[in-house]
């Protein structure tokens, strides 16, 4: 894997919730650190003001955690090639029997 040079790396400062946070990224990453910031600071915001005084901050943190695991996933479960690749490797094999 190629290495990142020192000047390919910035230094930001991202708001997530209500604390910030001081990150060093890659540059092409920065935007991606950003909206990650912004999601969590979304999704947070709407846990809290739906639970706040009933749950706890850790429970809330926890639950955004969740929320945003539960898209990670599904968006992962939609990007999984594995059954096309057994598809593929099967077809590959037929293809080659059938010739020889």
């Amino acid at each position: 894997m190629a290495e990142v040079s020192n000047n390919e790396k910035i230094h930001i400062r991202l708001h997530v919730y209500n604390e910030d946070i001081e990150v060093t990224v890659k540059r092409t990453d920065e935007v991606y650190y950003r909206a990650a910031a912004k999601l969590i600071t979304d999704r947070y915001n709407a846990y809290a003001q739906a639970y706040r005084g009933k749950k706890s901050e850790h429970t809330i943190s926890l639950m955004t955690l969740i929320d945003i695991a539960l898209l990670y996933e599904r968006e992962h479960a939609k990007n999984d090639t594995a059954p096309y690749d057994a598809i593929l490797t099967k077809l590959t094999s037929e293809i080659e029997e059938a010739l020889k």
